[in-house]
């Protein structure tokens, strides 16, 4: 015995189903360019914060996250310096010092800031 029609779940149609599957799309579209604006202002900002020196990446050779800030940093034209702590012994001195658990550690304006996220080092040159 079939239940009534009333009991009955509903299909979608598919024109229904392409509507939410466009709908989908386009929210993920606007996140990813709004997160590029993003990302786009706060590189500007930190470029017109940072003068020469005040910026020192103490990184490593084979660290990804390394690189993710060093990219960022290029990309975005901030003025900074780098070195590596298997290839300069000031550096991997200064990194012992700090007792740093990894790597990158930027110091910014004489201030270390484990790890790389670059909303807290628009926070710091903004602290001055």
């Amino acid at each position: 015995m079939n239940p009534p029609a009333q009991d009955r779940p509903r299909r979608a149609s598919p024109k229904a189903l392409l509507g939410l599957v466009l709908l989908v799309l386009a929210v993920s579209l606007a996140q990813q360019w709004w997160a590029g604006r993003h990302e786009q202002r706060l590189g500007a900002q930190v470029a017109s914060l940072a003068r020469d020196g005040d910026i020192r990446v103490l990184s490593s050779e084979n660290c990804a996250i390394c690189s993710v800030a060093r990219l960022w940093l290029r990309e975005n034209k901030v003025q900074h310096s780098e070195c590596l702590i298997e290839r300069d012994s000031v550096c991997r001195a200064q990194h012992e010092a700090m007792r740093a658990t990894g790597t990158p550690v930027l110091v910014v304006r004489g201030q270390p800031l484990q790890g790389w996220n670059p909303e807290l080092l628009l926070v710091a040159l903004q602290r001055g």
